[in-house]
């Protein structure tokens, strides 16, 4: 991992260096030649309010980013707030009780419900996630199955006072012993009541008239183990619905309306945080600076005055890195290496008996191309098995000593970047001709 750690003295000068250093992420991946995508992302334990997260596009990826075919609406799935655009329906009954075949609405945009559960971390309250298990918004009438996205969950719950663990196995099993146990201690139960049931409401479907026992064990007494209902379906503090399942393939974009979205696969290669003063302040990491650098409001700016510094915190995985170019740029002939990572520009391949007039070659390229990239094959090998290890190692520019040199004094010279370009090139056009290829990868 390369690391960069950056402090400034206020936070205007911090967020003009975080944006300097995305600028210089986004160069560094443009030279490399990824396919890549700039999410927002989480901060997570890094803290902070700022993030993106740098993603190089692989069926192998973990992480599953969204992005829109018209704007710049990009973002990690994990960020996930949970509002939604849609309208939320409003009539209970919409939603008359679920059948044993799980259907639960009359709402033609949900055909049906499905239920997902969680456990708060003190294990007081059981959240149940009510979701279209099909629908058919956005997506050409066509019914297609939904996933619940935890990840969205989680922030509504958090937002409504509630820290889920949705790693738990069995949350309703845990929660029902968690209750039974607290029920189980003498003179508990004058105790004020502390355990509650949270109805989280996707948007697309309707709550019920009356809390619902789906979900909860066939023995749940509610008159012996009494706990609070509570229903959302309402981002807390605000009128926006709440969005529950993931982003399908070909919903419309909430940013511009226009564009559709995509869900993609991807392993991260970079982060950049800006993290604030989060950590200069519990390590009391200060500067002394005068007001008119930080901006104070005081009347005498000649003052110095010690403030938290301003920390930003980024990193890019080189071996990822590697990895992601040579998955991206390798073809059925072997790696194919960008220049700018790539161990040599060019590699001079003689055939047998042109060994001195390649050297010569060589002696020219490591001269005149304002480049030391340079290799000469001088292993003893047939030229056939030279050229099999040169796409294979990945070279940009192949530069072939063979029948054309002893024909006309040309040179054959390779380059699968571009289209897969072999041309011979006479020897007095050699450098121009190698200049402009190289300014072209």
């Amino acid at each position: 991992m390369k690391d960069l750690y950056t402090f400034d003295y206020n936070a205007e000068q911090a967020l003009a260096t975080y944006e300097a250093t995305r600028e210089a992420y986004k160069r560094i991946f443009d030279t490399l030649k990824v396919p890549y995508l700039v999410a927002a992302a989480d901060s997570g334990n890094m803290g902070g309010n700022l993030s993106h997260e740098f993603h190089f596009i692989s069926d192998k990826g973990e992480d599953t980013l969204i992005s829109c075919s018209d704007c710049d609406y990009v973002y990690n799935e994990e960020v996930s707030d949970g509002r939604a655009t849609t309208i939320v329906i409003e009539n209970p009954l919409a939603a008359p009780m679920p059948s044993e075949t799980g259907v639960g609405t009359d709402n033609p945009v949900a055909i049906s419900m499905a239920l997902w559960t969680a456990i708060s971390k003190d294990r007081k309250t059981l959240v149940r996630a009510w979701y279209p298990r099909y629908s058919t918004q956005d997506l050409g009438g066509e019914p297609r199955e939904r996933e619940i996205n935890s990840h969205a969950v989680k922030a509504i719950a958090k937002s409504a006072g509630v820290d889920l663990d949705t790693s738990v196995e069995n949350p309703v099993e845990r929660w029902y012993e968690s209750v039974k146990t607290w029920h189980s201690i003498p003179l508990n139960h004058e105790l004020p009541q502390t355990y509650k049931i949270l109805d989280l409401y996707d948007s697309q479907v309707a709550p019920y008239s009356r809390p619902p026992l789906s979900g909860l064990p066939e023995n749940f007494d509610k008159a012996k183990y009494p706990v609070e209902f509570a229903l959302l379906n309402r981002f807390p503090g605000s009128q926006d619905g709440l969005s529950l399942t993931r982003v399908l393939d070909g919903e419309k974009c909430p940013k511009c309306s226009t564009g559709s979205l995509h869900t993609h696969n991807a392993v991260e290669l970079g982060h950049t945080f800006y993290l604030g003063t989060r950590y200069s302040e519990v390590l009391k990491a200060n500067v002394f600076a005068d007001n008119s650098v930080i901006k104070s409001n005081e009347a005498n700016s000649n003052k110095s005055q010690k403030v938290p510094m301003e920390m930003g915190c980024h990193g890019i995985g080189v071996s990822r890195m590697i990895s992601a170019v040579a998955d991206a740029c390798s073809d059925v002939h072997g790696l194919n290496w960008p220049r700018a990572i790539a161990p040599f520009e060019i590699i001079v391949v003689p055939a047998r008996d042109l060994e001195s007039e390649a050297e010569n070659v060589y002696d020219l390229l490591r001269q005149h191309t304002d480049t030391s990239d340079v290799i000469l094959d001088d292993r003893t090998k047939h030229v056939g098995w030279k050229l099999k290890d040169a796409d294979m190692i990945g070279y940009p520019v192949v530069v072939v000593v063979g029948k054309a040199w002893q024909s006309s004094q040309k040179l054959e010279v390779h380059c699968r970047q571009l289209d897969g370009l072999r041309e011979d090139v006479p020897v007095d056009r050699l450098i121009e001709y190698i200049r402009s290829l190289l300014g072209k990868l």
